[in-house]
């Protein structure tokens, strides 16, 4: 009888670890979208009712409503160097080029030395990201640059728009604490050689891009290799704050390559995406009001004119070229160029007035072959940029906090449709900006 109650009490045990061990691994479950499209996903928090549902997009307010306080916030882990590890992290990944992303939870990585864990707010989709996921560059003559050659190599995690709340430090970490909200700077360099002892990260041969080369930001967790790369912006609207580690660091140091503008001249802005309506914004905020956009879509030139554009074009026009002279009157000094196709080329290098600049932003890619005694004969400058220096980015969220800075059209939505977003952005059917929430993914 002894024996029999023994092994009872044996069984026992090992239920109640059974039941320990299934209440564990469903408290990790990633919080992703309900497998039925007709029931509520019971991990996703409540979306509010949508004022604006009803309105054309162009009729809805630019600002987005100021995000909800997120989990992972401040108390979350006992003291600043709390290594604890909380349920797996979820992120969605590339598993192969051009196929939809992929959910993964992988254990949540320890900050170590002076690394700083970053729990993710909010992530901005960018069109950066589409060619990181189809796995290419178009460099035009039927040649391309693979991303591979750059150690993106399936499965990673892409995304470098990040926006969150420090959840955790190593032990030589400083200069923040747990539970401040921050901008990620993605552009990391090697910290070793002259370029990033001058502070441009960006422009390092051997760079550690979040996202490309470092995982990147559609996650709930993302690890900084330092504090210096986190960037407070307090008053700043968390969605509209992920996006200036991007879309506005680039169009901030791209208008900073134009000349010297005077009262006659005129920017012409190729594109308007979400660079070119942050450039419109910002061109504005400077006190640039005789800017033209430019754009083959309808719907983004009506935009555009809501956000400050003086004059639109639409360059499907056969006669695009001298349209865009007429509206200017032949003063053209700038154009900013964030398309980057052979169209927007030759017109952007065309319209140009003598001395006039043209900033070269765009990847779409291909190729274009120029005459080289006008561009002599006119004095014009062709020149690239690309995204921005970590000073670049603390001058422009400065100059979003003044409040002088409209955003652009932003919509927020789940993580758990980064894949669509990124279809739409590749078949051109966003306008303005998406940012993904992962403040409402527990993780």
């Amino acid at each position: 009888m002894q024996a029999i109650a023994s092994r009872f009490i044996v069984r026992l045990r090992e239920a109640a670890g059974r039941m320990r061990a299934v209440a564990s691994r469903d408290a990790c479950k990633p919080r992703t979208q309900a497998a039925h499209p007709g029931r509520r996903d019971p991990f996703q928090r409540a979306r509010p009712a949508r004022r604006h549902a009803g309105l054309p997009p162009a009729a809805r307010p630019v600002t987005v409503t100021p995000s909800r306080p997120t989990r992972g916030a401040p108390g979350r882990h006992a003291g600043p160097h709390d290594t604890r590890r909380p349920c797996p992290m979820l992120s969605y990944d590339v598993i192969e080029h051009g196929k939809p992303l992929q959910v993964r939870m992988r254990e949540t990585p320890v900050p170590q030395g002076s690394e700083v864990r970053v729990r993710i707010v909010r992530s901005g989709v960018c069109h950066s990201d589409l060619h990181i996921w189809e796995g290419y560059f178009d460099l035009g003559g039927g040649k391309r640059f693979n991303v591979k050659d750059r150690g993106c190599v399936p499965p990673f995690t892409t995304g470098h728009e990040p926006f969150g709340v420090v959840d955790a430090m190593g032990p030589d970490a400083t200069g923040v604490k747990v539970g401040d909200r921050r901008i990620v700077y993605p552009w990391i360099g090697c910290g070793q050689c002259a370029v990033c002892a001058d502070g441009d990260d960006h422009l390092c041969l051997a760079a550690r891009f979040v996202g490309i080369v470092r995982p990147g930001a559609y996650a709930t967790h993302l690890l900084v290799p330092d504090a210096k790369y986190l960037v407070e912006a307090d008053g700043v609207d968390e969605a509209w704050a992920a996006t200036l580690a991007c879309s506005g660091l680039t169009v901030h140091s791209a208008i900073a390559k134009l000349p010297a503008l005077k009262p006659r001249h005129w920017v012409a802005v190729l594109g308007c995406g979400g660079l070119g309506m942050s450039a419109i914004a910002m061109l504005r905020a400077r006190g640039i009001e005789n800017v033209v956009a430019c754009d083959v879509d309808a719907a983004k030139l009506e935009r555009a004119r809501e956000q400050g554009a003086a004059r639109v074009l639409d360059t499907r026009a056969p006669d695009a070229l001298a349209q865009l002279k007429a509206l200017a009157g032949d003063q053209v000094a700038g154009v900013l160029d964030f398309v980057g196709m052979p169209a927007t080329t030759m017109l952007g290098t065309g319209a140009l007035c003598k001395g006039g600049h043209y900033v070269l932003c765009g990847l779409f890619g291909g190729e274009v072959t120029l005459s080289l005694p006008p561009i002599a004969q006119r004095g014009i400058s062709i020149r690239g940029s690309y995204v921005g220096s970590l000073r670049e980015l603390h001058e422009v969220v400065a100059l979003a906090k003044t409040g002088r800075l409209a955003p652009p059209p932003i919509e927020v939505r789940p993580a758990s449709e980064a894949s669509r977003s990124m279809e739409e952005l590749r078949d051109g059917r966003v306008s303005g900006r998406v940012v993904l929430d992962f403040g409402s993914v527990d993780a």
